[in-house]
């Protein structure tokens, strides 16, 4: 009770300045990122409000985007009554965030990274706050850290605390997002059950690589287009340039003949790691884009017919940022790690919107 009043105190006397309230819903991001989900809110009709991250570098494409705030903040460190401050009274009040998915991809060890704590931070804003909706985003392997109690104390909390949650594996070609993405997307109500995002496309109506990046004029491995600066890519040294020569669509390093292939990927251990220098497929989505889509030998990054990998430019596109998204501004150097790390963390823009417009229609059943 006592935080209770203290978020609704601190609500009425810090004197922000507060939006019409004409939007669906008034949105904070938690570990914003870029602002891909975001940005998906913001297309749908929500008012974004505010961003929280950790990183500096989020900051501006975020900002230029939204229109809305951007907070440096460590989640492990935000007040319960300041956020709750941050949502335009009058409206439904929206918590959506993707705490980091390190901690429980397959290329961890779940519990030894402490990053996974963050979603219990998630977990503890949403008891204190109590927004109408949460959505959370994550890999699908959260779920499998039940006997954890991972997954599972953040739903049980949630429950504990009113809200009715759906969650459901979405698979991004479902929902025209061209890459071979599953993720695990939950949506809680305080007004009754949310449900999960309808697909959008079947199989036959996959959008693919072609699709996205197929009319980028070409550039050479380590080039840059002279009228887009992040249609730039990565070079590749001698070594890399045979190994790419070599490359087939669909493929990996197991289609080169002698020394081109790596000393690890020689030994047994390397054997089980066949999805690195590979080119993409152009007729089929793209696979799981990554915090280093942008080198070659991080997965199989590279470009179905050019020698290079693909550029950041071909990156957010495949990640469904629209072309005139900003990430840097004008005349600024792009960084290609830190803007690749930047593209490959975020939502995909198209998966933001599915859970909005979801959220969307769920206000509109329960007369929100």
């Amino acid at each position: 009770m006592a935080v209770t009043v203290a978020v609704e105190r601190a609500t009425a006397t810090r004197g922000r300045p507060r939006r019409a309230k004409t939007a669906r819903g008034s949105v904070v991001d938690l570990f914003c990122g870029a602002g891909g989900l975001s940005y998906g809110f913001k297309l749908e009709g929500f008012d974004v409000v505010a961003g929280i991250d950790f990183d500096a570098k989020c900051k501006y494409p975020f900002e230029q985007n939204n229109d809305a705030q951007f907070l440096l903040e460590d989640v492990a460190r935000i007040d319960a009554a300041d956020l709750a401050s941050r949502f335009v009274p009058g409206v439904a009040r929206v918590l959506v965030g993707c705490a980091p998915c390190q901690p429980f991809s397959k290329y961890s060890q779940g519990r030894e990274d402490g990053r996974w704590q963050l979603l219990e931070h998630f977990s503890r804003l949403i008891c204190e706050v109590k927004p109408d909706i949460v959505s959370m985003e994550n890999v699908p392997r959260l779920q499998k850290f039940m006997d954890s109690s991972v997954f599972s104390s953040f739903v049980r909390a949630l429950r504990n605390n009113d809200y009715f949650v759906d969650w459901k594996i979405a698979y991004c070609p479902d929902y025209g997002i061209p890459q071979s993405r599953s993720r695990l997307v939950l949506l809680a109500s305080r007004f009754g059950p949310p449900g999960v995002p309808a697909v959008t496309h079947g199989p036959e109506q996959y959008r693919t690589v072609r699709d996205v990046i197929g009319d980028l004029p070409p550039i050479a491995a380590g080039g840059v287009h002279e009228t887009d600066s992040l249609h730039r890519c990565s070079e590749l040294s001698e070594r890399n340039t045979k190994r790419m020569l070599a490359s087939r669509p669909g493929g990996s390093w197991r289609d080169w003949q002698g020394d081109l292939v790596t000393p690890c990927h020689r030994r047994e251990t390397g054997q089980g790691y066949p999805s690195v220098y590979g080119r993409m497929k152009w007729d089929e989505p793209a696979p799981t884009i990554t915090t280093q889509f942008f080198g070659f030998g991080n997965g199989r990054f590279g470009h179905p017919e050019q020698d290079r990998a693909i550029s950041l430019r071909e990156g957010a596109l495949i990640q469904t940022f629209p072309p005139d998204y900003a990430f840097v501004p004008e005349g600024q150097k792009v960084e290609i790690k830190t803007l690749g790390r930047l593209i490959g963390n975020a939502v995909p823009v198209d998966l933001g919107r599915a859970i909005a417009r979801r959220i969307r229609t769920h206000l509109d059943e329960y007369g929100v």
